[in-house]
């Protein structure tokens, strides 16, 4: 059984691995309202509770004794998968993956600090001290170094656009056991082999980031490859339409003089009803045949961010063959925005997905975007139908939704994203029926930047 003593440093040693875990889980997501995720830290400190409570269960069993470590070490992940699940609000893999890339660094930074008890020419509590304060610290310059260099951005990319993140978070799973696997090695390693050792363990841990940097990168490119090939889609779709709209002008043009000569021949006679009713009919016929088009033509071409012009056309044909009535006005040109136009272009498929959604509960389902460039920012009001009720506690919940569990898992997304942001506010509200989101992008980001 173990001791008083053994069982103080097992818990401190295990609350220090934890607090150097949330320090690289802070970079790894791209965490930059730090106070906001410490302030939920108190229900963390149960995980070391735990993991001593286990290793004196574990004890019990000298057949486990040699799977003893990566049982805790699987138990703690679990524990801060739950508890990172809760504070991000991220979903269930996207939280396991965030924590298995996190350990991946604490794990490396935990056998460079137990360097001292292989150099230190003494041992005791002070020397147990100075390896908790190194691991600490090399945890703190590390996280400052990740930040500099982006490598949450990326990260984060790279959970927000895999289709099944429960590979992202197998791979790097399976990445975070080889390193616990090299931090057991260390107990055979001589001091003749320390340095090449350690020179390993950062060589390793470095070949993963870039790992992630590169798989992130990659899936980055072929979504941007897409878009772009949506972009000439809608394009191509865009110049459909300006000549249908040529077409029909042509048309009119040829019975122009004809209905010119009926309403001349109206007015000659006197007939001033008959007149009325035909100028009423033309109007209407025009606004059918033309204005509508026009109207819809000159909206979209006031877009010349083609990003943002392709997601509209696109989300605009899908909503309006789910028979989802849709408004789009554009008044101004609107030609850049101050912030990464992908950013841009997730946030607005979000709030554009869950409006075409909640709008289909309603009796006569419509969807109106506002889109306004004003005093070098950008505007965007998007509103819709419902018919459901609203839960303003558990909206912004990952999972919540109207519709029933398991949807909802844009506007988590959609908040973090504007995290990244000071020079954007959004604005939700809701009554008689009508859902509003909104978002303002003033002139000068000081936030990430476009690429």
């Amino acid at each position: 059984m173990p001791s008083f003593n053994d069982l103080l440093a097992s818990f401190s040693d295990s609350l220090t691995g934890h607090m150097a875990l949330v320090v690289y889980l802070m970079a790894v997501t791209d965490e930059r309202a730090v106070w906001r995720r410490l302030k939920k830290l108190p229900p963390l400190l149960l995980s070391p509770l735990i993991a001593v409570f286990l290793s004196v269960v574990l004890y019990a069993v000298p057949e486990l004794r040699m799977l003893q470590y990566f049982m805790i070490s699987f138990a703690v992940l679990f524990m801060c998968t739950i508890w990172v699940r809760w504070a991000w609000q991220l979903s269930l893999w996207q939280a396991f993956a965030a924590v298995c890339m996190a350990g991946i660094f604490q794990v490396a930074d935990a056998s460079l600090s137990w360097m001292l008890y292989w150099v230190a020419p003494v041992n005791g509590g002070l020397l147990f001290v100075a390896a908790i304060g190194l691991h600490l610290g090399i945890s703190i310059a590390a996280v400052l170094l990740l930040y500099r260099l982006r490598f949450g951005m990326w990260f984060c990319l790279l959970l927000d656009n895999e289709p099944a993140p429960w590979r992202i978070a197998f791979f790097l799973f399976v990445l975070e056991v080889v390193m616990e696997m090299v931090l057991q090695l260390l107990n055979g390693v001589e001091i003749k082999f320390l340095m090449l050792y350690y020179l390993l363990v950062v060589t390793m841990v470095v070949l993963m980031a870039v790992l992630v940097v590169y798989l992130s990168q990659r899936f980055d490119a072929a979504r941007k490859i897409q878009a772009q090939q949506d972009v000439i889609a809608q394009q191509r779709l865009y110049e459909q339409d300006l000549e249908l709209i040529r077409r029909e002008v042509r048309a009119f043009r040829h019975d122009y003089k004809n209905l010119l000569a009926g309403l001349a021949l109206q007015a000659g006679e006197g007939e001033l009803e008959g007149l009325r009713h035909t100028l009423s009919e033309l109007d209407a016929g025009f606004d059918l045949r033309l204005g509508k088009k026009i109207h819809a033509s000159v909206q979209i071409g006031n877009l010349q961010i083609p990003e943002v012009r392709s997601l509209l056309l696109s989300k605009l044909t899908v909503m309006r063959e789910k028979g989802v009535e849709c408004r789009l006005e554009v008044l101004y040109p609107v030609a850049s925005v101050d912030m990464n136009v992908w950013d841009l272009v997730r946030c607005m498929g979000i709030l554009i997905d869950n409006a075409g959604e909640a709008a289909l509960e309603a009796e006569k389902p419509w969807v109106e975007i506002i889109l306004l460039a004003q005093g070098g920012g950008v505007f965007l009001r998007i509103s819709n139908s419902f018919a459901n009720i609203i839960e303003p506690d558990k909206m912004w919940n990952d999972g919540w939704s109207t519709k029933g569990p398991g949807r909802g898992l844009g506007l988590p997304g959609y908040q973090r994203i504007l995290e990244g942001y000071p020079n954007i506010s959004s604005y939700t509200g809701w009554d008689n029926g009508v859902f509003v989101q909104e978002l303002t992008v003033e002139g000068k980001a000081r936030g990430r930047q476009g690429e």
